[in-house]
Protein backbone atom coordinates (compact mmCIF):
# COMPACT_ATOMS: atom_id res chain seq x y z
CA UNK A 1 0.00 0.00 0.00
CA UNK A 2 1.45 3.43 -0.94
CA UNK A 3 2.94 5.48 1.90
CA UNK A 4 0.68 8.46 1.13
CA UNK A 5 -2.39 6.23 1.40
CA UNK A 6 -1.19 4.90 4.77
CA UNK A 7 -0.60 8.42 6.04
CA UNK A 8 -4.08 9.44 4.92
CA UNK A 9 -5.66 6.49 6.75
CA UNK A 10 -3.64 7.22 9.90
CA UNK A 11 -4.65 10.88 9.79
CA UNK A 12 -8.31 9.90 9.40
CA UNK A 13 -8.10 7.50 12.34
CA UNK A 14 -6.46 10.16 14.50
CA UNK A 15 -9.12 12.68 13.50
CA UNK A 16 -11.97 10.30 14.38
CA UNK A 17 -10.36 9.41 17.70
CA UNK A 18 -9.70 13.05 18.62
CA UNK A 19 -13.24 14.05 17.68
CA UNK A 20 -14.69 11.29 19.85
CA UNK A 21 -12.52 12.23 22.82
CA UNK A 22 -13.26 15.94 22.42
CA UNK A 23 -16.98 15.16 22.41
CA UNK A 24 -16.52 12.98 25.49
CA UNK A 25 -14.75 15.80 27.30
CA UNK A 26 -17.61 18.19 26.48
CA UNK A 27 -20.25 15.70 27.65
CA UNK A 28 -18.42 15.02 30.92
CA UNK A 29 -18.13 18.75 31.55
CA UNK A 30 -21.84 19.27 30.89
CA UNK A 31 -23.34 16.31 32.69
CA UNK A 32 -20.72 14.10 34.29
CA UNK A 33 -19.48 10.65 33.34
CA UNK A 34 -22.89 9.03 33.21
CA UNK A 35 -24.02 11.45 30.50
CA UNK A 36 -21.57 9.85 28.06
CA UNK A 37 -23.06 7.25 25.73
CA UNK A 38 -22.05 6.00 22.31
CA UNK A 39 -25.21 7.58 20.87
CA UNK A 40 -24.41 10.97 22.37
CA UNK A 41 -20.81 10.86 21.11
CA UNK A 42 -22.00 9.94 17.63
CA UNK A 43 -24.53 12.76 17.74
CA UNK A 44 -21.99 15.34 18.92
CA UNK A 45 -19.34 14.38 16.37
CA UNK A 46 -21.46 13.46 13.37
CA UNK A 47 -19.65 10.13 13.23
CA UNK A 48 -21.86 7.11 12.58
CA UNK A 49 -22.22 4.68 15.45
CA UNK A 50 -20.97 1.83 13.29
CA UNK A 51 -17.78 3.78 12.56
CA UNK A 52 -17.42 4.73 16.22
CA UNK A 53 -17.59 1.08 17.27
CA UNK A 54 -14.69 0.31 14.93
CA UNK A 55 -12.50 2.51 17.11
CA UNK A 56 -13.98 1.86 20.57
CA UNK A 57 -15.75 -1.38 21.60
CA UNK A 58 -17.89 0.36 24.23
CA UNK A 59 -18.36 3.61 26.14
CA UNK A 60 -15.99 2.47 28.89
CA UNK A 61 -13.19 2.24 26.33
CA UNK A 62 -13.95 5.79 25.18
CA UNK A 63 -13.91 7.09 28.74
CA UNK A 64 -10.66 5.30 29.51
CA UNK A 65 -9.01 6.81 26.42
CA UNK A 66 -10.36 10.25 27.34
CA UNK A 67 -9.09 9.88 30.91
CA UNK A 68 -5.65 8.80 29.72
CA UNK A 69 -5.43 11.80 27.39
CA UNK A 70 -6.49 14.08 30.24
CA UNK A 71 -3.80 12.71 32.58
CA UNK A 72 -1.16 13.19 29.87
CA UNK A 73 -2.27 16.81 29.43
CA UNK A 74 -1.96 17.38 33.18
CA UNK A 75 1.57 15.97 33.24
CA UNK A 76 2.46 18.29 30.35
CA UNK A 77 1.10 21.22 32.38
CA UNK A 78 3.40 20.32 35.25
CA UNK A 79 6.41 20.08 32.94
CA UNK A 80 5.57 23.49 31.48
CA UNK A 81 5.27 24.96 35.00
CA UNK A 82 8.70 23.56 35.87
CA UNK A 83 10.31 24.91 32.73
CA UNK A 84 9.01 28.44 33.33
CA UNK A 85 10.57 28.70 36.79
CA UNK A 86 14.14 29.57 37.78
CA UNK A 87 15.93 27.95 40.73
CA UNK A 88 15.35 24.39 41.87
CA UNK A 89 13.22 25.63 44.76
CA UNK A 90 11.17 27.84 42.43
CA UNK A 91 10.64 24.95 40.03
CA UNK A 92 9.39 22.76 42.86
CA UNK A 93 7.02 25.45 44.14
CA UNK A 94 5.68 26.10 40.64
CA UNK A 95 4.95 22.41 40.08
CA UNK A 96 3.25 21.97 43.46
CA UNK A 97 1.07 25.03 42.83
CA UNK A 98 0.14 23.73 39.38
CA UNK A 99 -0.64 20.26 40.73
CA UNK A 100 -2.82 21.66 43.52
CA UNK A 101 -4.78 23.82 41.08
CA UNK A 102 -5.32 20.84 38.76
CA UNK A 103 -6.59 18.80 41.71
CA UNK A 104 -8.88 21.67 42.74
CA UNK A 105 -10.19 22.10 39.20
CA UNK A 106 -11.16 18.48 38.63
CA UNK A 107 -13.07 18.17 41.91
CA UNK A 108 -16.78 17.52 41.59
CA UNK A 109 -16.87 16.23 38.02
CA UNK A 110 -16.80 12.50 38.75
CA UNK A 111 -18.81 11.42 41.76
CA UNK A 112 -19.74 8.01 40.34
CA UNK A 113 -18.79 4.34 40.46
CA UNK A 114 -17.49 4.69 36.90
CA UNK A 115 -15.05 7.32 38.13
CA UNK A 116 -13.66 4.81 40.63
CA UNK A 117 -13.31 2.27 37.84
CA UNK A 118 -11.37 4.72 35.66
CA UNK A 119 -8.98 5.50 38.51
CA UNK A 120 -8.10 1.81 38.92
CA UNK A 121 -6.65 1.47 35.43
CA UNK A 122 -3.03 0.69 34.67
CA UNK A 123 -2.70 4.06 32.93
CA UNK A 124 -3.49 5.76 36.24
CA UNK A 125 -0.91 3.70 38.15
CA UNK A 126 1.68 4.45 35.47
CA UNK A 127 0.91 8.16 35.57
CA UNK A 128 1.13 8.21 39.37
CA UNK A 129 4.58 6.62 39.22
CA UNK A 130 5.67 9.21 36.66
CA UNK A 131 4.29 12.03 38.81
CA UNK A 132 5.95 10.75 41.98
CA UNK A 133 9.30 10.36 40.21
CA UNK A 134 8.93 13.82 38.69
CA UNK A 135 8.32 15.49 42.06
CA UNK A 136 11.02 13.36 43.72
CA UNK A 137 13.63 14.57 41.23
CA UNK A 138 12.63 18.20 41.82
CA UNK A 139 12.96 17.67 45.57
CA UNK A 140 16.39 16.06 45.17
CA UNK A 141 17.61 19.02 43.10
CA UNK A 142 16.23 21.52 45.61
CA UNK A 143 17.79 19.62 48.54
CA UNK A 144 21.13 19.60 46.75
CA UNK A 145 20.91 23.40 46.47
CA UNK A 146 19.98 23.72 50.15
CA UNK A 147 16.43 24.88 49.42
CA UNK A 148 14.74 21.76 50.81
CA UNK A 149 15.43 19.78 53.97
CA UNK A 150 17.95 16.98 53.51
CA UNK A 151 17.15 14.79 56.51
CA UNK A 152 14.32 12.92 54.75
CA UNK A 153 14.64 11.02 51.47
CA UNK A 154 13.20 12.83 48.42
CA UNK A 155 10.96 9.84 47.69
CA UNK A 156 9.28 10.16 51.10
CA UNK A 157 8.92 13.91 50.67
CA UNK A 158 7.33 13.38 47.25
CA UNK A 159 4.64 11.18 48.81
CA UNK A 160 4.15 13.77 51.55
CA UNK A 161 3.61 16.55 49.00
CA UNK A 162 1.24 14.65 46.75
CA UNK A 163 -0.88 13.30 49.59
CA UNK A 164 -1.05 16.69 51.28
CA UNK A 165 -2.14 18.43 48.10
CA UNK A 166 -5.00 16.01 47.40
CA UNK A 167 -6.82 18.13 49.98
CA UNK A 168 -6.99 20.87 47.34
CA UNK A 169 -9.90 18.96 45.78
CA UNK A 170 -12.14 19.84 48.71
CA UNK A 171 -11.15 23.49 49.15
CA UNK A 172 -13.62 26.29 48.32
CA UNK A 173 -11.33 28.69 46.44
CA UNK A 174 -8.01 29.14 44.67
CA UNK A 175 -6.86 31.36 47.54
CA UNK A 176 -7.37 28.43 49.91
CA UNK A 177 -5.43 26.21 47.50
CA UNK A 178 -2.48 28.62 47.54
CA UNK A 179 -2.52 28.62 51.34
CA UNK A 180 -2.43 24.82 51.35
CA UNK A 181 0.61 24.87 49.06
CA UNK A 182 2.31 27.40 51.33
CA UNK A 183 1.78 25.14 54.34
CA UNK A 184 3.04 22.11 52.40
CA UNK A 185 6.17 23.96 51.29
CA UNK A 186 6.82 25.07 54.90
CA UNK A 187 7.24 21.41 55.85
CA UNK A 188 9.99 21.11 53.25
CA UNK A 189 12.02 24.08 54.44
CA UNK A 190 15.56 23.26 55.70
CA UNK A 191 14.83 24.81 59.10
CA UNK A 192 12.24 22.05 59.65
CA UNK A 193 15.17 19.64 60.13
CA UNK A 194 15.86 21.14 63.54
CA UNK A 195 12.21 21.24 64.61
CA UNK A 196 11.91 17.65 65.75
CA UNK A 197 8.55 16.57 67.27
CA UNK A 198 8.35 15.52 70.88
CA UNK A 199 8.64 11.78 71.45
CA UNK A 200 5.82 9.74 72.92
CA UNK A 201 7.87 9.33 76.10
CA UNK A 202 7.98 13.11 76.57
CA UNK A 203 4.17 13.20 76.77
CA UNK A 204 3.91 10.45 79.37
CA UNK A 205 2.83 11.63 82.82
CA UNK A 206 4.73 9.88 85.59
CA UNK A 207 2.70 8.53 88.54
CA UNK A 208 2.22 11.17 91.20
CA UNK A 209 3.01 14.07 88.85
CA UNK A 210 0.47 16.52 87.49
CA UNK A 211 0.99 17.54 83.84
CA UNK A 212 1.29 21.18 84.88
CA UNK A 213 4.39 20.32 86.93
CA UNK A 214 6.32 18.78 84.07
CA UNK A 215 9.48 20.46 82.89
CA UNK A 216 9.04 22.10 79.46
CA UNK A 217 10.53 19.95 76.72
CA UNK A 218 12.92 21.50 74.25
CA UNK A 219 11.71 21.02 70.67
Amino acid sequence: MPKLWNETIDAHRAAVRDAALDATAALVEQGGLLSVTMSRIAQETGIGRATLYKYFPDVEAVLTAWHERRITAHLEQLIAARDRAGTAGERLAAVLHAYALITHGRHGHHGTDLSALLHQGEHVARAHRQLTDFVRDLLAEAAKDGEVRGDIAPDELAHYCLHALTAAGGLPSKAAVHRLVTVTLAGLHPRAETEQPCSAADDTVQPGHHPAHRRPTAH
